[in-house]
């Protein structure tokens, strides 16, 4: 008998976070995730009198493709995907790796042929589809995360079920709060980091582009960001780990970079022009979320984070214009056990040590 979790998270997938309609067609792009969870999403859009279509993904032959990429195999892969997104309006991927390093030994220079090739796909998802992306958990992830395999689909399925819709006041007064907001000023250990956000909106998030949700973005003006700041989350980018990562900033652009793999992390950054600026700058306040496990999705939502993303801006009202193919969500937590620290809004302190201290956010706290 299937977990009624199982069947309650793909109506919400379908019915909340993509809202399909009858008629509508959506890829469902399921990458090692259990037939359980493929054959729920389907009779959930059936539910809904959508027309399913689904792709299987295994990282192995993945990566195994990736090492041996040329311009004919990607653009041909491309182009083919591409096609097919164009026949879509929604995008369903659930992304249970049992390896989150399984990439981790392909060549700098094929991933960054890979990433050149597959972004006109991404893109269109992006701009053109109703889209959501989540994990699926296993043991892996609970390994990362400390905690039994039980343990983990506890956790997960609380997160992922989370009453987002509850949350919307609040998520909505903090949008209208940046939307007005000029200067931003981040402190904490070995954090002190100035930029504006003036003239560029702010989007919240709960429950449609991500499962787990819980943030709220915009971008910086593209050339104001001074000062440095360090992240406490460890990270994984291009399959490789990162911890202690700092950025030093001048005029909008990271002048210095520095991790347990300094020379990796200048890599990625060299990628391209709009690689060493920043694409986003978000606040996270998912209250079940307390503790990093090297998974963006997850992480990039922890209750009293930030993350301060170097590269491709979002397009829409939060496009500051920065464009790379590099898009690097680093986290710092600011609760009093990561050492704690204030978001300041145009002078005011809006967030002190991870809690918002406005009565119209406080619903968002931890």
């Amino acid at each position: 008998m299937r977990d009624p979790r199982i069947t309650q998270l793909a109506r919400n997938l379908i019915t909340h976070s993509v809202t399909l309609q009858p008629g509508e067609h959506i890829l469902i792009d399921l990458y090692d995730t259990p037939a359980e969870m493929g054959i729920a999403l389907i009779q959930a859009v059936r539910e809904v009198g959508g027309v399913p279509l689904v792709t299987l993904q295994d990282a192995r032959i993945t990566r195994e493709l990736q090492l041996g990429a040329t311009e004919a195999q990607y653009g041909t892969l491309s182009a083919c995907q591409l096609e097919m997104m164009q026949r879509m309006q929604a995008y369903i991927a659930i992304r249970g790796s049992r390896n989150i390093t399984e990439s981790a030994d392909v060549p700098a220079d094929s991933m960054k042929l890979v990433a050149k090739k597959m972004r006109p796909v991404i893109d269109h998802r992006v701009k053109k589809t109703k889209w959501c992306v989540l994990r699926w958990p296993n043991a892996s992830m609970a390994q990362l995360a400390g905690m039994s395999t039980e343990a983990f689909e506890d956790f997960y399925f609380r997160v992922c079920l989370l009453d987002y819709a509850a949350l919307q006041p609040a998520m909505q007064a903090l949008q209208d709060l940046m939307d007005a907001t000029d200067k931003v000023h981040i402190t904490g250990p070995g954090t002190d980091l100035r930029f504006s956000i003036k003239g560029l909106t702010s989007e919240y998030c709960g429950g449609t582009k991500n499962i787990p949700d819980g943030e709220c973005f915009t971008a910086p003006v593209r050339n104001s960001v001074e000062g440095v700041v360090s992240y406490n989350a460890p990270t994984i980018y291009q399959g490789i780990a990162f911890d202690n990562v700092k950025l030093e900033f001048s005029e909008g652009k990271v002048i210095k970079a520095t991790a347990n793999n300094t020379e990796a992390i200048n890599r990625i950054l060299d990628a391209d022009e709009g690689a060493r600026y920043i694409g986003e700058f978000a606040i996270g306040f998912n209250r079940e979320i307390l503790q990093p496990m090297r998974d963006i999705l997850f992480d990039e939502k922890i209750a009293g984070s930030f993350h301060f993303t170097p590269g491709q801006a979002y397009e829409g009202g939060t496009d500051n214009g920065n464009k790379s193919q590099v898009h690097w969500d680093l986290v710092c937590i600011q609760r009093p056990d990561y050492g704690g620290g204030e978001i300041r809004f145009d002078g005011e302190l809006i967030r002190k040590d991870g809690q918002f201290l406005l009565p119209e956010l406080q619903a968002l706290n931890y």
